[in-house]
């Protein structure tokens, strides 16, 4: 009949203009159409660029420790190694986006506060396909050995193998077969790389391993970790439903809203102790300015628990809380390092 036969070529015309018409479709091709700033744009985008100035703030701090002791301030080499830091965390970002992309985590998390949680949605609302994404991964691997080489050759061997287990931790954490992220391991992954950023901005500077930076780091990371776990909250029954077991899904949101005040009240608690063991100066408690955010943070976390689409001003906070514990805790060591 032909009312069918018109059924029938409507059909076809309508699968062939969806398939040219797709996400997927659009996003490996449409990159290629942007003008020159805009690929840049975009690429910067698919970093997560916001999250980079905790990597920041982690290097200023390691920069302040080893001056706070004396050991002058090599600027190349300090913004050298921010740099290579800084490209670290992006790939790792690409990373993370494209296995989340592949194991389904991100396209089930409809409830994602962004920019906070939920990953880019670069891949998903189709602007870049998975391959791009992996493509820009590889090219930031790619440039960051041989320039952590030539750094190393700079700042002493140490650096290659910070670098090292600083690249595997930030694989590991999203790739199978490890998926640690997965695996309930993922906050404690993200909190070692971040103690391990702000001991190498020190190594490049003092070419050694000491205590005082790991202790500044210590409480730093421990912040960082409990960044990672409020964040999880408002992912935790997306992440569930593809079997990423992260702490906010093992613990449930009580379980996990006490983690995170258990993470920050240490991180202070920790900053305060280790300068009356007289690891760090006093002027290293300017580190406390955090303080305030972080029981703020706690505060609206404990009253919406069981309401995790409206954690948004808990994690703005937490951010906040972060970031000020690490330059709070560099300015005072800055003050330090003018006496010398």
């Amino acid at each position: 009949m032909p009312w069918n036969k018109t059924l029938l070529l409507t059909a076809l015309h309508t699968a062939k203009h969806m398939e040219n018409h797709s996400p997927e479709s659009a996003s490996a091709t449409s990159p290629a159409s942007f003008s020159l700033p805009a690929r840049l744009a975009l690429l910067l985008r698919m970093t997560r660029p916001a999250f980079l100035l905790l990597t920041v703030v982690a290097c200023v701090l390691g920069t302040a420790t080893a001056s706070a002791c004396g050991c002058g301030l090599d600027v190349p080499l300090a913004l050298g190694a921010t740099v290579l830091a800084v490209l670290a965390h992006a790939a790792g970002n690409v990373l993370n986006d494209l296995h989340d992309a592949r194991n389904g985590a991100d396209a089930a998390n409809s409830g994602g506060i962004f920019p906070f949680t939920g990953g880019s949605r670069l891949i998903q609302n189709g602007v870049v396909s998975e391959q791009q994404t992996a493509e820009l991964a590889k090219a930031l691997l790619l440039f960051l050995v041989p320039a952590g080489l030539l750094l190393a050759v700079k700042a002493g061997g140490g650096v290659i193998a910070l670098g090292v287990v600083g690249l595997l931790l930030a694989w590991a954490y999203s790739a199978p077969p490890l998926r640690l992220m997965s695996r309930g391991l993922g906050e404690l992954t993200v909190a070692l790389v971040w103690f391990l950023v702000v001991v190498g901005a020190d190594y490049v500077q003092r070419r050694q391993f000491f205590v005082i930076p790991a202790s500044a780091a210590a409480g730093f990371a421990l912040m960082v970790a409990a960044l990672l776990v409020i964040n999880g909250i408002p992912d935790s029954a997306a992440d569930a439903r593809v079997g990423k077991r992260t702490l906010a899904v093992r613990l449930g949101p009580i379980g996990a809203a006490a983690l995170y005040g258990g993470l920050v009240v240490s991180a202070h608690l920790w900053l305060g102790l280790s300068v009356w063991l007289l690891i760090p100066p006093m002027p290293a408690l300017w580190g406390l300015v955090s303080l305030p955010f972080s029981l703020a943070a706690l505060g609206w976390l404990v009253g919406h628990v069981h309401q995790p689409q409206r954690l948004k001003p808990a994690l703005a906070l937490t951010v906040a809380a972060t970031l000020l514990h690490g330059l709070g805790m560099a300015w005072g060591f800055a003050q330090m390092a003018r006496l010398h």
